[in-house]
């Protein structure tokens, strides 16, 4: 890793959490995209993830790249709880939530993108409403994979049918889609525990795949 200058404070992330649903009906909806993170990051690092009671979801630790220990989380709680399994991590291990690092679905991105940020509200994402309300603090990054918005699906009201699309599966062009997705959600992550949150922000929140 390179030499940080004297007075640069990095925030490099020690537990990356994904957020999803734990029932296998969930297993493939746009709305779990964070568990797959994870489970991508977990492959690819060699880190083996296990249920763990005391943290309320699939954990596992190991080595990131060219950094110490790193732990990685599903929080099986369902996704408006999530914040119970995430404060149980951050207590254990004594760390601040700037050591977070939360991935998770967002409707205002369209496929293809990503957006790392050092703070910022829950934007109506219920995961994400929890992990605020259970960290006490805004103050934490966070990285959304866009899931696109809905296209041509209403409900009986006439308004679009936000549920059923975060809880819809991807179309086989969209799962062809975020395997690439995927593969560069990783090396957003590598290159934050390498260099930092805010480098990484301004090199992978420009990038699109199409």
């Amino acid at each position: 890793m390179k030499e940080v200058a004297p007075g640069v404070n990095l925030i490099i992330p020690k537990i990356i959490v994904g957020l999803g649903n734990p029932e296998p009906k969930y297993d493939r909806t746009r709305h779990n995209i964070g568990f797959a993170a994870v489970d991508k990051i977990a492959n690819i690092w060699q880190i083996s993830l296990s249920p763990n009671r005391k943290f309320q979801g699939e954990f596992g630790e190991g080595k990131g790249i060219q950094v110490g220990k790193v732990c990685l989380l599903k929080p099986l709680t369902y996704m408006n709880r999530s914040g119970q399994a995430i404060r149980a991590v951050v207590d254990w291990y004594k760390l601040s939530p700037n050591s977070v690092l939360i991935i998770y679905d967002d409707m205002d991105l369209s496929i293809g993108k990503l957006r790392l940020r050092l703070s910022g509200s829950a934007g109506g994402h219920n995961g994400m409403k929890s992990a605020i309300a259970h960290l006490g603090t805004q103050e934490f990054p966070r990285l959304r994979i866009g899931i696109g918005k809905p296209k041509n699906l209403m409900d009986e009201s006439g308004d679009l049918n936000t549920i059923g699309h975060v809880l819809g599966e991807f179309s086989h062009t969209e799962s062809q889609l975020m395997i690439q997705v995927l593969e560069m959600v990783v090396e957003a992550v590598e290159f934050s525990l390498k260099q930092g949150i805010e480098k990484a922000m301004s090199i992978y929140n420009s990038r699109s795949i199409t």
